[in-house]
């Protein structure tokens, strides 16, 4: 028989791995005949409407996108870190391209995708977070893949993810960050301070909106935990 706490905690739904906070239901369930890609569709869009300056975008990504954006990733990337899944285009192309799936490392701040995430990928380690507070124990990762609105992100908050996942990265390891933009959403004078470089590897129409993927790389020295003197808002294009 299930003890007084177990029952409390059934009660109280999944928890947040890092704040052991309640992961809240998301948007009311779609009746089943819709099919999970328009459920999707809709989740994104509700969490749109209420949040729009963190998500970005009013549609999950493509499979368009999500193939171009996990094309250099394989299983010797492993573990791999995804910034901002959402309902888990990327997790579920990263899995096609070999990578275990006990092996992806799924870094949410909405409660409600997270609680998605844990359904759909239960070997997946999900994590309810900001990204630049990432737990000390995700140490060392293979490859990131970024769907974060960063464009629209303070640049001190900008310069907090990406040191955090290039200190978790190896010498030759990439950060891949999707983007709405033409230009790469991370600017020249943060790109330099921190010395990373970044590179264009492609792009599609078939997405809602059209969008880039670019690979950032260090240019050859190490990433250091200085605070840059940097605007809190406000950034242009690369």
């Amino acid at each position: 028989m299930p003890t007084d706490a177990q029952k409390e905690r059934a009660r109280a739904g999944p928890r947040s791995e890092l704040h052991g906070r309640p992961l809240q239901d998301g948007p009311r369930q779609i009746t089943e005949p819709f099919g999970r890609r328009n459920r999707d569709y809709l989740r994104f869009l509700h969490a749109w409407f209420t949040r729009p300056v963190q998500m970005g975008a009013v549609a999950p990504s493509s499979f368009a996108l999500a193939e171009i954006a996990t094309a250099e990733i394989g299983p010797d990337c492993a573990p791999v870190l995804e910034l901002g899944p959402g309902t888990g285009v990327f997790t579920r192309a990263l899995i096609r391209r070999g990578v275990a799936e006990d092996s992806l490392v799924l870094a949410e701040f909405d409660t409600g995708f997270a609680q998605l995430l844990e359904t759909r990928f239960p070997r997946a380690r999900v994590l309810c977070t900001d990204a630049a507070r990432l737990p000390p124990d995700v140490a060392s990762v293979g490859a990131v893949i970024s769907a974060l609105p960063l464009s629209s992100m303070p640049l001190r908050q900008v310069y907090a993810i990406l040191t955090a996942a290039f200190h978790r990265l190896p010498a030759r390891g990439a950060f891949y960050q999707v983007t709405y933009r033409r230009n790469c959403p991370v600017p020249r004078r943060l790109l330099d301070r921190l010395g990373l470089k970044a590179t264009r590897i492609g792009g599609t129409l078939r997405n809602i909106p059209p969008a880039s993927v670019y690979r950032i790389t260090r240019r050859g020295r190490t990433i250091t935990a200085r605070r840059p003197n940097l605007p809190m808002a406000g950034q242009g294009p690369a």
